[in-house]
């Protein structure tokens, strides 16, 4: 823990208007942290994420993982992929964020960039299986990493560093109007986790 991150406590909205976003700051040690950065690297089933543009299926050296309450299928890039039974690990930490941020989720995605080189376009998460304005919980381990977000009229831009073991969460009209990235960086030569807990609607 940090004097910066005990400026946050998940009440300030970082966003100007059109959204919320609200940033904890690091929830837990540095030695928790890295005790679950480990496992997840070991246990997950990582699998190269894939995507289909202009017709044609892409493998990104990004690996991502997707795990639920039940199969869900969750489909983003052209790509349809079907929820794995959650992990011991990963059911402690929903009841973690859970906890933090007042919400209820029934499903992960997990990302895993190996240094600054791979990080992620701008983009909204605006899929339709998704529930409409549910919270989107952001748990981080490993490498600190720039985050931003860009409004889609003015372009106003808003960006923050995600510590290991911090927690955003978004929320609202976020996804409406807000685009939201990681960016590549040359600085980064260690490996990032974002876990991002869900609400794909059932109905």
């Amino acid at each position: 823990m940090d004097l910066f991150n005990d400026l946050f406590d998940g009440n300030q909205n970082l966003l100007p208007k059109d959204g919320i976003v609200n940033y904890f700051g690091q929830i837990m040690s540095d030695q928790e942290a890295n005790d679950y950065y480990s496992i997840l690297l070991q246990e997950i089933e990582w699998k190269n994420d894939q995507a289909v543009i202009f017709g044609k299926l892409i493998e990104t050296k990004r690996k991502i993982a997707w795990y639920g309450d039940i199969p869900f299928s969750y489909t983003y890039s052209n790509v349809t992929k079907t929820a794995l039974v959650w992990t011991e690990t990963l059911l402690k930490l929903k009841k973690i964020v859970e906890e933090k941020t007042g919400e209820t989720y029934n499903s992960c995605l997990l990302n895993l960039y190996h240094d600054g080189s791979e990080g992620m376009a701008w983009h909204s998460d605006g899929e339709k299986q998704l529930k409409r304005h549910g919270a989107i919980g952001s748990l981080s381990f490993g490498a600190e990493r720039k985050f931003a977000f860009k409004h889609k009229e003015t372009k106003e831009v808003v960006s923050l560093n995600l510590a290991s073991g911090s927690l955003l969460v978004m929320k609202g009209e976020t996804q409406d109007y807000w685009l939201h990235r990681l960016p590549p960086t040359k600085k980064i030569f260690s490996p990032r986790i974002n876990l991002t807990f869900r609400t794909i609607d059932e109905e």
